[in-house]
């Protein structure tokens, strides 16, 4: 089967990066299913690993998590899926990744594919969307209210991957204001249209505009991006007793700022239930399967911005260079081998 991989980290540029190969058909077994890809998405994560981690056994290494494709097999175990059905979902950490022709997955975090998607609108969503929800629901507990808080969320890095699902998710799903940063003017315009009440510029004192609004202190602050850079300012704007949530990798994060608020810290990392294998990991497929429900009503739509084709090594060496210069905005996805 065609897939990308590489050997040696290094920088995108570099001509062994990323390099179109051949392996062998993988087969089904146990709670795997084997997927047709159709449709793959890049995220933060694929250069991140791309730049820093060599192949665990010395051979080919492949990245990509997002994807959208036909299941082929089902191994003995698996309940929730047959040969012939659509689906997505964002992988494992762990294991062999999507940019290949076929690929196993653990169907319990795999969700039905949207009906009224195609494969590269599908293919934007799982990872961020699963991100986004967990950060909100299971980590901030957006839905239990802090005493005196305004009921408001900022998300920092609203037009990125994450931003723009979450934004959507917390207008769909729940009463919060929905405060968003974005600092160019087609950064701005986009996470309006996704339903943002009020924009932020990220590049000024994010505390001050906040305060211009005249609605409190907001209970919620979920980071997915230069939250070292923040952090002061999220500290003086969020209210006593907030939650904070980020998703990047700050070299240093003082969380002494927070606690003269009693603030609680939050990590999320959507790939902790399929690394530690945790019993409520079927609960990946069930988001999945919630969001699905969800964009088939009309009620959130996919931040898919650009497709290209077909999925090889050019083609995701021209994605990964423009995510990791941090001027994306929405998902990128590659559709068809």
């Amino acid at each position: 089967m065609k897939a990308v991989g590489y050997k040696v980290p290094g920088p995108i540029a570099e001509a062994a990066s990323l390099v179109d190969i051949d392996l062998p058909r993988p087969v089904a077994v146990g709670y795997d299913i084997l997927v047709e890809v159709k449709a793959v998405s890049v995220n933060p994560v694929d250069y991140k690993i791309r730049s820093s981690t060599p192949p665990a056994d010395g051979d080919w290494k492949v990245l990509g998590w997002d994807a959208a494709g036909i299941v082929r097999e089902v191994g003995s175990d698996v309940t929730q899926f047959v040969a012939g059905d659509e689906v997505y979902y964002a992988g494992s950490l762990i294991r062999s990744g999507t940019n290949a022709q076929f690929h196993l997955v653990d169907a319990r975090i795999a969700g039905r594919k949207p009906a009224s998607l195609d494969w590269a609108e599908a293919a934007a969503l799982p990872l961020t969307t699963l991100t986004a929800w967990e950060a909100m629901f299971d980590r901030l507990n957006v839905t239990r209210p802090v005493p005196g808080a305004a009921t408001a969320i900022l998300i920092i890095g609203g037009a990125g991957g994450v931003g723009s699902i979450a934004i959507q998710i917390a207008r769909q799903c729940t009463d919060l204001i929905v405060i968003s940063t974005a600092s160019r003017p087609e950064t701005q315009e986009w996470v309006k249209g996704l339903g943002a009440h009020h924009v932020i510029d990220h590049s000024r004192s994010l505390a001050a505009q906040i305060a211009e609004f005249g609605i409190g202190a907001p209970a919620f602050v979920f980071s997915t991006t230069h939250t070292e850079q923040h952090a002061a300012d999220i500290a003086e704007l969020i209210a006593p007793q907030g939650r904070f949530g980020f998703i990047d990798d700050p070299k240093a994060l003082d969380v002494m700022l927070f606690k003269r608020k009693a603030v609680s810290i939050h990590h999320e990392l959507m790939f902790t239930r399929s690394l530690y294998q945790t019993p409520d990991m079927d609960e990946q497929g069930e988001i999945l399967n919630t969001l699905a429900t969800l964009v088939d009503d009309g009620k959130i739509r996919t931040t898919l911005t650009e497709t290209l084709s077909p999925i090889n090594a050019a083609n995701l060496k021209t994605v990964h260079a423009l995510i990791e210069s941090g001027t994306a905005r929405g998902k990128i996805v590659l559709e068809g081998f």
